[in-house]
């Protein structure tokens, strides 16, 4: 038992969801936050004593910080996990520790370990830390897709592992998966654009807040030509994809492909604007 609520979200996740509950098994307050699963999810949450919210799905931060708002949490923070993913029992005792110190901190980053073709990602992740741990009244979200986690007041980080297995449905499904992102992502771009948002080439590579200098970051890319040529050399090269072996080849290339599905429907966009 801990004074730590579990928050899961999941949409048809009944091959995964069993795995994630077990490695959260330590919280007397686990909630499944579901999109409204045709598959027996939300019987799988039930049968391991989860408490089940279900909503329609319309994009990730009005979805997130919906949950954040509205979910009866039992205890005054939350560790938010994906279905696909497991606790190591080292991150499990941390938080709890980190919980239970004296301190300012409302939120903690934690470092996640993606696997790919049964190797971990250690080089080729573009960024490894994630917001996880947090007092759900200070944590909102925005962004349409990959939100960006932002939180009122200070935010420390931990050295446990959460581990990522994002192919553990196979390379359709990761594929189907990231065509859905790439709508979101192109909707986002066009977005920011109409909406002439802030943007400096300085605080890309300055800001002392992470979050801000991660937005920067992604506009100034937004903005580059060859993007996905780009993307697969950041990885592959800058971040020595190359010592994950052929795992960090693959998923190289397919974040590469995953760039140029954002790239076409861009276009695709704002074509359509153009001729209505």
């Amino acid at each position: 038992m801990s004074g730590i609520s579990v928050l899961i979200l999941t949409k048809n996740e009944q091959q995964d969801l069993p795995g994630c509950l077990e490695s959260v098994a330590w919280s007397d307050d686990i909630h499944v936050y579901d999109s409204m699963s045709t598959d027996n999810t939300v019987k799988i949450a039930e049968s391991f004593g989860a408490k089940v919210t279900q909503r329609p799905f319309d994009n990730w931060s009005s979805h997130q910080n919906w949950g954040l708002q509205n979910i009866p949490f039992k205890h005054e923070w939350i560790f938010y996990i994906d279905a696909d993913e497991r606790m190591t029992s080292e991150l499990v005792e941390e938080i709890i520790v980190a919980t239970n110190r004296s301190n300012d901190a409302v939120a903690f980053r934690i470092r996640r370990r993606d696997f790919f073709d049964g190797t971990w990602l250690k080089h080729v992740q573009a960024s490894p830390f994630y917001m996880r741990l947090f007092k759900p009244e200070r944590m909102r979200y925005e962004r349409l897709v990959n939100p960006i986690s932002i939180a009122d007041g200070p935010v420390g980080e931990l050295k446990g592992n959460l581990d990522h297995f994002p192919f553990s449905k196979g390379i359709g499904h990761w594929l189907e998966r990231h065509n859905a992102y790439s709508k979101f992502e192109a909707e986002q771009i066009i977005n920011n654009r109409q909406q002439n948002k802030a943007f400096s080439i300085i605080k890309a590579f300055t800001a002392s807040d992470f979050h801000e200098r991660r937005f920067n970051q992604k506009e100034l890319f937004y903005r580059m030509p060859l993007r996905p040529l780009i993307k697969f050399i950041l990885l592959y090269v800058v971040k020595r994809g190359f010592l994950d072996g052929r795992a960090g080849l693959r998923y190289s290339i397919l974040q590469a492909i995953y760039e140029y599905m954002i790239v076409l429907k861009v276009d695709e966009l704002q074509r359509s604007a153009t001729f209505k």
